[in-house]
């Protein structure tokens, strides 16, 4: 499978603080996968990202996002249009004072042809479930609307991959379903690579692959079965997982004998119905 971003003997650390944060981390990450990666606060996660698309620079080692080396200036835009990024709070990506403007901004600093802006806009928000809020201005939107615009305008850039920095950290659960249902939906029917930060267990269920950091280190990588297994060693490194899964490892504790990788209320009923 080809590999959108390898990442190769990283450490960083802040010029105000000798202390790294983080630590020689060796990954590469696929196209077209859905990646979450999780951590308790402090563990680097964001810090990671910020370096997927030369927000932050390596103080040792390389990231390289196609084949593009980040320390390469005169690659940053490339980089940047292909891995365009998210953050938590929306109201900081969004600068227009019209859904349609917000959106066409990014493709206009690129000085795209007017035409082939609107046709981007529309197809942006078409991927985003957005289209009918085209003439709205931002702030009449809710949270999870917000984030999806400020979605839209990443896709309008035409990224191959796009980075989620803690998304929904900031919503409601009816703003986070609805940000969560469009990133799968751009990574299963477009094909666009995400990598989402998150805390939330839920949400890393959904993803193809975990990696969970530790300390600026990468102390778990897996399907989400492989990790989420791994109750005990998660619970030491602060974290909570799915509340079925803690369900699964309380009963097997008790002495039933149940899988230890369910992961979803589904998996759990099956498993009741057929458990003598």
């Amino acid at each position: 499978m080809d590999k959108i971003i390898k990442v190769s003997h990283l450490s960083f650390n802040y010029e105000t603080d000798k202390n790294k944060v983080l630590d020689s981390i060796d990954v590469e990450l696929n196209k077209g996968q859905f990646i979450a990666i999780i951590g308790h606060n402090g563990s680097g996660k964001s810090t990671l990202a910020k370096h997927f698309n030369a927000l932050l620079i390596p103080s040792e080692g390389n990231v390289y996002v196609n084949n593009m080396d980040t320390k390469d200036t005169t690659h940053i835009w490339d980089i940047r249009q292909t891995a365009g990024m998210v953050f938590q709070n929306p109201d900081n990506q969004i600068v227009a004072t019209i859904v349609e403007e917000d959106v066409a901004f990014g493709p206009e600093n690129l000085g795209i042809e007017p035409e082939e802006i609107c046709r981007r806009v529309d197809y942006a928000l078409k991927s985003v479930g957005m289209i009918k809020f085209k003439d709205f201005a931002p702030h009449m939107l809710s949270g999870g609307q917000k984030q999806r615009v400020a979605i839209a305008g990443i896709i309008a850039m035409k990224p191959e991959c796009i980075i989620l920095d803690e998304p929904t950290a900031m919503l409601d659960p009816m703003g986070r379903k609805e940000v969560i249902d469009t990133i799968i939906k751009l990574n299963r029917e477009n094909g666009i690579t995400i990598i989402l930060i998150t805390h939330f267990m839920e949400e890393a269920v959904l993803a193809d692959r975990i990696i969970v950091m530790d300390e600026g280190t990468i102390a778990l990588d897996g399907t989400p079965k492989e990790v989420f297994r791994e109750v005990k060693k998660l619970k030491e490194l602060g974290l909570d997982v799915p509340q079925v899964t803690e369900l699964a490892f309380k009963l097997k504790q008790e002495g039933i004998e149940i899988p230890s990788d369910i992961l979803t209320v589904d998996e759990m009923v099956r498993f009741i119905c057929q458990y003598r």
